[in-house]
């Protein structure tokens, strides 16, 4: 894949990068780009990418081809795409009258705004709300798996909110998030998870229908049921997100292997504590975050699984523990390391258990390619 790089830096490596550094694998991202692609072809359908993980439009831009239509879960995410040229965007969390003066300053940008919502007050004040107003539409949340938010598709308020929204002239459709999905093992249980939420939803698309409603929007997502979905039919858009990246936890259950991941954090070996056998390196909670996600699974990846310098998994490597500025590494099973392997100024490279919370702890991505040699810099957000 062809990248047009938005921001270049003097040509260097890793070994030149200051640590700890968020690092992109330029050809594993591609990679995990053109999956998802490949997946998704054959059903027809539209295709909405999830920015939150990534919070950077030059990787966006550069890596799907161009401006394409979004999702978010923040509105600093919707503005700072929006000011990079995004015009077609799903808030995808739940809104509430105070933050619609926000969406309709961007709508007002000539931004197409999709906002959710799962409650049959809270319609009545959109609806007031935009009434005479354009470039907003509201879907209602579907839930389809018990996860977090929405309303189940057999709910009476189904048909309530969306005729309340269609009187005003704002009702787009319907959605939903396969969150129970991460709770699945396996591409079996996973398929038939994107099945209970393609249903599900379709089901309530139905309904309206049949109530005499249009329902032009029907859109459904999660990186495991994108993935892993054997039938589409009656959904006319996907959404994922952390599918670019990876990370452990999709890798325990099973929606990737752990060398697909994308994402990694540069550390340097600082220190020993020999009594333990266990190598101190300066990536800590700090560049990690403290998630634990995949402490519930078959395999415990500690704070994240442990790779050489060029990218490759080194056997039962984790963190063990962190501090602020401080990882120790260990074995997974608690066997000392050999410590003359790893001398003090080493480059590791360390696969993070969730993406996004890893992502957040830091201001740039680094893109390498396969020999270590920096192709690019990109610059990220943080906040609401």
């Amino acid at each position: 894949m062809a990248v047009e790089i938005a921001m270049t830096a003097a040509p260097q490596t890793l070994l030149q990068v200051a640590t700890p550094a968020l690092i992109l694998d330029e050809a594993r991202l591609a990679a995990n780009v053109r999956r998802m692609d490949d997946h998704l072809a054959p059903f027809g359908v539209g295709f909405r990418p999830h920015v939150k993980s990534v919070k950077s439009p030059a990787v966006i831009r550069d890596f799907l081809g161009g401006a394409v239509p979004i999702t978010v879960s923040t509105l600093l995410e919707a503005r700072m795409f929006a000011e990079a040229g995004f015009n077609d965007i799903l808030y995808a969390v739940g809104i509430v009258p105070a933050k619609l003066d926000a969406v309709c300053a961007l709508a007002a940008t000539g931004v197409r705004m999709q906002i959710i919502l799962d409650d049959a007050g809270v319609a009545d004040d959109i609806a007031h709300a935009l009434a005479g107003r354009s470039g907003v539409t509201a879907l209602i949340e579907v839930d389809c798996d018990g996860h977090r938010s929405g309303i189940a598709p057999d709910a009476d308020d189904l048909l309530v909110i969306a005729r309340t929204l269609a009187e005003a002239g704002v009702f787009g459709g319907v959605m939903t998030h396969a969150g129970e999905s991460y709770a699945c093992e396996g591409a079996d249980a996973i398929a038939a998870h994107a099945e209970l939420e393609r249903s599900g939803l379709v089901r309530a698309a139905e309904r309206l229908r049949a109530a005499g409603l249009a329902c032009p929007v029907v859109s459904m997502g999660s990186t495991p049921t994108a993935l892993f979905a054997r039938a589409l039919e009656g959904i006319t858009e996907v959404r994922a997100g952390v599918y670019m990246f990876q990370d452990l936890v999709m890798a325990g259950i099973g929606v990737c292997r752990p060398d697909q991941i994308a994402l990694s954090v540069l550390a340097t070996v600082i220190g020993y504590q020999k009594t333990q056998g266990r190598l101190v390196i300066d990536a800590g909670w700090m560049a990690m975050s403290r998630d634990r996600g995949t402490a519930s699974q078959r395999v415990d990846q500690g704070y994240g699984l442990v790779c050489d310098g060029a990218g490759a998994i080194i056997g039962d490597l984790v963190i063990t523990s962190v501090n602020q500025e401080h990882g120790l590494v260990g074995n997974r099973d608690g066997t000392p390391i050999d410590l003359s392997a790893y001398p003090i100024g080493i480059r590791l490279r360390v696969l993070p258990n969730h993406a996004c919370a890893t992502a957040a702890q830091h201001t740039a991505y680094v893109l390498a390619d396969s020999s270590g040699k920096v192709t690019a810099h990109y610059p990220r957000f943080s906040g609401w």
